[in-house]
């Protein structure tokens, strides 16, 4: 597995844990660089993608929201939304290319969740990467 997935897969655990603790997952980030629970600690791609999902927080969960057709977010299963908010943070607010955070976002969801998960979070990413200039 390459680092930088390794590092998104990180990022969506924290992301999910925070929800399944109900505690801000800025607070968790904060509290696992500082004291890791794990032998090796967590890398800057991660932090970062953790961060940028907080400081995004609202607005990628409206626009997941608007664009999900029919699906609330507390309607999908967890690990899809952590999922989610980690590739459309990618998609819509960092250097990644939009379809690299596309294909990793699918790649963890096929491995991470359901049977139908990957479609949904191909379909979903995409329209956001569709609908990305009118965003500004």
């Amino acid at each position: 597995m390459a680092a930088r997935t390794k590092s998104r897969r990180r990022a969506i655990d924290i992301l999910f844990e925070a929800e399944q603790r109900q505690l801000n997952a800025g607070e968790l980030l904060k509290e696992r660089l500082a004291a890791p629970v794990t032998e090796v600690p967590l890398n800057e791609f991660t932090a970062d993608l953790v961060s940028g999902v907080v400081d995004h927080w609202n607005e990628i969960n409206d626009l997941l929201t608007t664009y999900s057709q029919g699906w609330s977010l507390e309607r999908m299963p967890a690990v899809d939304r952590a999922i989610l908010r980690i590739g459309a943070f990618e998609v819509l607010f960092s250097e990644v290319p939009e379809g690299v955070a596309i294909s990793e976002a699918v790649s963890l969801a096929t491995e991470l969740s359901t049977d139908d998960s990957p479609k949904f979070v191909n379909g979903l990413l995409a329209r956001l990467a569709e609908v990305k200039p009118t965003l500004a």
